[in-house]
């Protein structure tokens, strides 16, 4: 800290004791020869007093340098500011400049000091507007603002911005007007140019608003231009709609017409035979009744089924087909009621079974009569109570189906020879349905012709029309141990092997051979045929049924087809 910052007393030890010390190297001597002599002491305080004076000079010379120095930094500092400093007396009278505000005057800065600021301001509006801001800052605490416009030499506008605060009180010594000036031209060109920039987007706005507005109305105009289009076709749609309903209708009452005179459904024919199967299907199918389907191989127990399905209740559900002749026997269980994951051996995951599938819909269990006994019992059960467990787990699972079942066997010989369970015969026989065999309704032969040569003309692109009646008559006379099924059978491969407008018959079957008098011999023949046929295969491969020399491979079957065929012919190995 230097010597302007102590107070004088401190200085004033702080010397003597710094003179005292230069001397006392002498005076040890001096007071020791001159104890007594008071001159002598004088001299030597006068000595000191000199030493003291001459240090505070020194210090006196180095503040004042500082001081000068700090003066004109902050000279240099008013001086060289970007902005105009001035400073004014309470009439505006300049007192002093900076270079800046000098140079924004246009003069020197020795022609400013003791002028009336007003009298650089040649418009007498912009005088009075200056003079107004001085009283202002005389009146007004705080900082007090201005624009002045000024004309220069050059007739180019200038705007000045004025910032003014008093200093002092007004009639004090000290007090002066101390204000910043700023050339706010440029500013302000730039905010007009801005504002005029504004200006323009505005127009361009207002310009494009209106052209938009113009292209929505335009826009709108062909909207509800469209609109109307749209509306005129909505009517003439309507109108094609009910052009077409009214076709649909006929259309569907004409075949309502041939189908009550042909056929019911997929069920075709006219005899009296399968008129009776009509009947009983258009009573049972309303119903909810167990529907028991009896008939031969091929007469269409499968049809007249989903003839009963499509006609009931139930019809928007799926009627779910169970061919108990294809499924293994160790496999019939899961599959009808489900199995839980890890209830046998291969059981990996959750299996739903068909009744759980066949929920408020129908399930068709076709050949019923080679369901094994110990499956006869669950099934029982799901008929009375609509109930059962899957595999592999305790939960009781309730289902509301309705069960429609067939056989090719006579179920009451069945019971009779126990085969068959039979209070499940009973819960079954509801409503019993015999499809009588081709054979007994030949008439039906030539409409069923027809329909196969229209299904298999469309499935192969053919385009026969016409059937010989002596074709027809050759089909009429043949026994048709398959039924139905064997004649679409031939009549796929005759539509198949004709070249021409006309159904050609080109097949193994003696088609000339008359019709038997009787069934019953010829329908045991062919049982025992195929018994001994299979009898023979299997002691042939000594009872071996899967394989590469399996008796499965040599019959050309399924391996669970000639199960099922072993356990409907009642062959077992001893």
């Amino acid at each position: 800290m230097g010597n302007k910052d102590k107070s004088p007393a401190t200085a004033a030890g702080e010397l003597r004791q710094q003179a005292e010390k230069k001397l006392r190297a002498t005076a040890e001597d001096l007071q020791a020869s001159r104890a007594g002599d008071r001159s002598q002491r004088l001299s030597h305080e006068l000595e000191v007093h000199q030493i003291e004076l001459e240090m505070q000079n020194l210090a006196l010379r180095q503040a004042q340098q500082e001081l000068e120095l700090s003066l004109a930094k902050y000279a240099e500092l008013f001086d060289f500011a970007p902005v105009g400093y001035f400073a004014f007396d309470a009439s505006g009278v300049i007192r002093e400049v900076n270079l800046a505000g000098a140079r924004l005057l246009g003069i020197n800065r020795s022609e400013a000091a003791a002028t009336p600021f007003a009298s650089y301001i040649a418009d007498p509006g912009e005088r009075a507007r200056f003079t107004r801001h001085l009283a202002d800052v005389l009146h007004e605490p705080g900082v007090q603002r201005c624009e002045i416009r000024l004309t220069g030499t050059d007739g180019k506008v200038v705007h000045w911005q004025l910032q003014s605060v008093a200093v002092g009180a007004p009639g004090k010594k000290g007090f002066h007007v101390f204000c910043s000036v700023v050339d706010g031209t440029l500013a302000r060109e730039l905010k007009a140019q801005l504002q005029k920039a504004h200006d323009n987007l505005e127009c361009v706005v207002g310009e494009r608003t209106e052209e938009l507005t113009r292209a929505n109305a335009q826009l709108t105009r062909e909207i509800d231009e469209r609109k109307r289009a749209e509306e005129s076709l909505k009517n003439a749609l309507a109108e094609i709609k009910g052009l077409k309903d009214r076709l649909l209708a006929e259309n569907i009452y004409l075949r309502q017409e041939a189908a009550g005179e042909y056929n019911f459904g997929e069920i075709v024919g006219q005899s009296k035979a399968i008129t009776h199967v009509f009947t009983q299907v258009k009573q049972v199918a309303p119903m909810d009744a167990t529907v028991l389907l009896l008939g031969e191989t091929g007469t269409g127990k499968g049809v007249v089924a989903r003839a009963i399905h499509s006609n009931s209740s139930r019809k928007d559900r799926p009627m779910i087909t169970v061919n108990c002749t294809a499924l293994p026997g160790n496999l019939i269980e899961s599959e009808l009621f489900g199995r839980e994951k890890g209830a046998f051996t291969g059981a990996n995951a959750q299996q739903i079974g068909r009744f759980e599938l066949a929920h408020r819909g129908t399930i068709f269990l076709d050949e019923i009569g080679e369901m094994p006994l110990e499956l006869q019992c669950k099934l029982l059960r799901v008929i009375q109570d609509g109930e059962f467990e899957r595999l592999g787990s305790p939960r009781t699972v309730k289902v509301d189906v309705r069960i429609i079942a067939a056989s090719n066997k006579n179920l009451e010989e069945e019971v009779r020879n126990h085969r068959f369970r039979e209070d499940l015969f009973y819960r079954l026989n509801v409503f019993p349905i015999t499809i009588p065999p081709l054979r007994q309704r030949t008439e039906d032969i030539p409409r069923l012709v027809e329909h196969f040569i229209a299904k298999f003309n469309k499935k192969n692109g053919k385009k026969i029309q016409s059937v010989s009646r002596e074709t027809l008559k050759a089909l009429q006379q043949y026994q048709w141990p398959g039924n139905v099924r064997e004649l679409e059978s031939v009549v796929e491969r005759a539509v198949i092997t004709t070249q021409g407008p006309s159904l050609q018959i080109v097949d193994r079957f003696d088609l000339d051979r008359p019709a038997m008098s009787t069934t019953e011999p010829q329908t045991k023949a062919l049982a025992e045929l195929e018994y001994d046929h299979i009898l023979g295969v299997l002691l042939k491969t000594g009872w071996r049924i899967e394989g590469k020399n399996g008796a499965a491979g040599l019959l050309g079957l399924n391996p669970s087809t000639l199960r099922a065929r072993m356990r409907k012919c009642g062959i077992q190995r001893k």
